[in-house]
């Protein structure tokens, strides 16, 4: 289901999927000034058909290649011909079809490949230009947009949550904090976040996530040095173990927390 509200001149529309037996999960995108932000997941497709048939807008910007994000992006292609733009990073990615691992396929859709533009420093939508601000850690391609003379933030996914509980092996703890840190630099108001939505007081609570990870950042460094091993320390600091760890055979997991502060700690 899709439900559609106006925020800060930004139609978002948030696109959940129920499961049986398992927990609901959201996902985001954002239509702003002829320019959509993200696509959401192929398994939202039929629902977001009528959205996109009713709204108008020119081109498409993804905050990175995920299935969650751009799993419509083929639909849109072929029905509506406008460009559709991704880091250079995520080029090849789009041009694959689902290339990510089943358990994922089953929660967000099968992608179909598509062919994506690459983004630069900045983008133009109808009357505004936006900054494109490099921001990885969650993703090697992810982009956060921030439009200068309204205050506006698109976070894709760096912000999510105020607490971080799991990461998947291919994130980085110390890299996504020096992109938060990147994003704090400016003077942001509101926070489009692509799993949580509108955030109004968007600088304070991505200051309150930043803070979270440093204090655990301290706390690996110094169960650390004091020679506990990575799975020591993971089960001194998150010694609750969710599903998805199961789900996704482990691509998910608290230990990933640990194990990539740990990498960066003996660089």
């Amino acid at each position: 289901m899709i439900k559609v509200d106006e925020k800060d001149n930004v139609t978002c529309v948030e696109g959940t999927i129920r499961r049986s037996g398992r927990n609901e999960r959201t996902v985001y995108l954002f239509l702003v000034d002829g320019m959509l932000i993200d696509t959401g997941s192929k398994n939202l497709e039929k629902e977001l058909i009528p959205f996109y048939e009713d709204h108008s807008f020119d081109l498409v910007t993804l905050t990175h290649s995920h299935e969650d994000h751009s799993g419509t992006a083929p639909w849109i292609q072929e029905k509506r011909n406008i460009p559709i733009y991704v880091h250079p990073k995520g080029i090849n990615i789009c041009a694959q079809k689902h290339p990510y691992p089943k358990y994922r396929q089953m929660t967000w859709g099968a992608r179909d490949e598509f062919i994506a533009s690459p983004l630069g420093d900045r983008i133009k939508s109808r009357t505004h230009e936006w900054k494109i601000i490099y921001t990885p850690g969650h993703a090697d391609d992810h982009i956060s947009l921030f439009h200068e003379e309204t205050g506006r933030l698109f976070s894709g996914d760096l912000f999510v949550t105020p607490k971080t509980k799991v990461i998947m092996r291919s994130e980085s703890i110390p890299v996504i904090m020096n992109s938060i840190r990147t994003l704090l630099f400016y003077d942001f108001g509101t926070m489009f976040c692509s799993h949580t939505g509108y955030i109004r007081d968007g600088k304070n609570m991505l200051r309150q996530k930043m803070n979270e990870l440093e204090y655990i950042y301290g706390e690996v460094e110094s169960l650390y040095r004091e020679g506990l091993s990575i799975i020591e320390i993971d089960k001194r600091l998150f010694p609750k173990k969710y599903s998805i760890v199961e789900v996704s055979n482990g691509e998910w997991d608290s230990l990933h927390i640990v194990s990539s502060i740990v990498s960066y700690i003996e660089k």
